[in-house]
């Protein structure tokens, strides 16, 4: 299996020996694509899922740091705390494999917490607005979290 984000179309697809299995609507960074660290960019190229997190979590689970909260998302909770960048559900942290370009220095990805993650329900997918990171629809990161292993490869490309 491998996935392909496509910045462009704002999807997110999961292919089996060339065959597409899956495809979701998602939303990439709202600064556009980018590798250095602090940009808030998603990272183009090849990277690997590193890192699978949440198996078995409630859906709207909230994490902080990769760490479950003990807290289940809903608006109110968003308006206790304005200032957090929502990271739901279940958690695919991503590594380049690409020195220079999404590896090592200031340009790595999994330095750089890049993850494929879930968000609010009431987030817009389909168009820009993450920090980097590739938000997802609940429903649709618990699918694909149990389809997919820690290795698998992740594409991501602008064009």
């Amino acid at each position: 299996m491998n996935i392909e984000v496509s910045i462009k179309e704002q999807s997110l697809t999961l292919y089996d020996q060339g065959k597409q299995l899956k495809q979701y609507s998602v939303s990439t960074a709202k600064n556009g694509s980018g590798e250095l660290m602090d940009s808030e960019c998603t990272p183009c190229g090849v990277h690997f899922i590193s890192e699978k997190i949440g198996e078995g979590t409630e859906k709207n689970s909230v994490f902080v740091g990769r760490l479950e909260t003990g807290e289940i998302y809903e608006s109110a909770l968003r308006e206790l705390h304005p200032e957090r960048d929502w990271i739901l559900t279940r958690i695919l942290w991503l590594s380049g494999t690409e020195e220079g370009k999404n590896k090592g220095h200031n340009v790595d990805s999994h330095d750089r917490y890049i993850y494929i993650h879930g968000s609010p329900d009431d987030v817009d997918m389909g168009q820009p607005g993450s920090r980097g990171c590739v938000r997802m629809r609940n429903d649709d990161i618990i699918e694909l979290f149990e389809m997919i292993e820690v290795g698998t490869e992740v594409v991501i490309d602008d064009k």
